[in-house]
């Protein structure tokens, strides 16, 4: 049976790690829960419930900063952000509907979440993952040591980004308390170009020369057929074929003209349409949520590949697998949606995506099948060498997630 410890201040979580390494307790930490179904199971007695560090501490519009509790959700996060029209510019998903929670709107997401696992939405190809939003910290090691890094502002300075090492990290080297953040200005208007009927080797060259023109495009993806029959936005889901979105952000007059030549250097990959901001904001939140892929229990892979070749790996593992996928990040994202395979299938998935010099996650699964199947792409002997030298250096006792993200590290 789980023992939880539900600490309410930052002095009482490093109350339970000193008290976890001192006795050899290892502790599966979590927030809201909202992500416990991504990475490997981790198997032990006690849980350490993060809840209790909820609030946003400060938060600067003016400066572009916001300081933030582990345990904040998204929720409060994102309303305090509208009042002042602004967002989170790496646009972090919301995964609760993916990992059988329901409503998307009540499922959990928490900022602390969010940077450990280093999520980020359709904008990561203009505007970067989440770690290169992430300012600063607070933290307890699985030593039981507090720690800090980073600040508020964005600086040259010396000594380690500590911030990039635990943004992906998901709770392995240390337990944060209090995470800083940048924010930016939202953008007056989003519309977005559709290009219907391209197959995937078209839509990939469509999304490459919208990507390679002047036009400032902030996300690209490519829906099939069956992707895009899920889309709560009839335009997309009515069209009866293929779907190719190109979307543009920024003042009215700016997306107007941008959008018009998109429409004239895209026509010849198929007929043209154009969402606007409201239809825009649904289609890419379904995109950023994998809500196209979220019904039923399949499994479901994320793949990250040249963009000029993942039509190439879908075609390899069309034949090898069949499944269901759909695009982001202009071609470079591939979600992979398939049903029961023995050891989900794994080898196939990584034999192909690795022949084109990319790597696989299972990103979801359950929980007997992620314990059989490395859920991250294996490491080589050098990397996993420097990620035991690393767990050990914050964690040497190996109390904080062991095993979530490599079998016995």
């Amino acid at each position: 049976m789980t023992e939880t410890l539900k600490p309410d201040t930052a002095d009482q979580v490093l109350d339970a790690i000193k008290w976890a390494a001192g006795e050899g307790m290892p502790l599966a930490v979590r927030g809201q829960g909202s992500k416990e179904g991504f990475g490997r199971v981790v198997d032990v007695p006690h849980c350490l419930d993060l809840t209790g560090l909820s609030g946003i501490k400060a938060y600067e519009p003016s400066e572009l900063f916001m300081t933030a509790m582990a345990a904040t959700p998204m929720a409060e996060i994102e309303a305090a952000l509208r009042q002042n029209n602004q967002h989170m510019a790496f646009e972090p998903p919301d995964l609760g509907r993916l990992y059988g929670g329901g409503n998307a709107k009540e499922s959990g997401a928490t900022i602390g979440g969010a940077i450990a696992c280093n999520l980020a939405g359709p904008r990561r190809i203009q505007a970067g993952a989440a770690r290169d939003h992430f300012l600063g910290f607070n933290a307890v090691s699985g030593r039981g040591e507090v720690f800090k890094s980073g600040g508020t502002v964005v600086k040259n300075v010396t000594g380690f980004d500590l911030s990039k090492l635990l943004a992906g990290s998901f709770g392995t080297l240390a337990v944060m308390t209090e995470l800083t953040f940048k924010v930016m200005p939202a953008a007056e208007k989003t519309r977005t170009v559709l290009v219907l009927g391209a197959d995937d080797s078209n839509a990939m060259k469509a999304m490459a020369a919208a990507l390679g023109s002047s036009n400032e495009v902030s996300a690209a993806a490519h829906l099939p057929i069956a992707a895009a029959a899920f889309s709560n936005v009839s335009y997309v889901s009515g069209a009866g074929k293929s779907v190719t979105a190109v979307r543009v952000e920024g003042p009215g007059p700016s997306v107007e003209h941008r959008c018009r030549a998109l429409a004239e250097l895209l026509k010849g990959y198929g007929a043209i349409e154009e969402l606007h901001s409201e239809n825009s904001g649904t289609l890419w939140r379904e995109i950023r949520d994998v809500r196209l892929l979220a019904d039923g229990d399949n499994l479901i892979w994320r793949l990250s590949v040249p963009p000029a070749n993942g039509g190439d790996v879908v075609a390899r593992l069309g034949a090898e697998i069949g499944g269901r996928v759909f695009y982001d990040w202009g071609g470079g994202l591939v979600w992979l949606s398939m049903g029961a395979r023995p050891h989900a299938g794994h080898e196939i998935i990584r034999a192909a995506v690795a022949a084109h010099g990319g790597h696989a996650t299972l990103f979801r699964a359950a929980a007997d099948v992620r314990a059989q199947v490395p859920v991250f792409e294996p490491q080589s002997d050098a990397l996993r060498d420097l990620s035991v030298r690393v767990k050990q250096a914050f964690d040497p006792k190996s109390v904080l997630n062991p095993g979530r993200m490599v079998e016995g590290v």
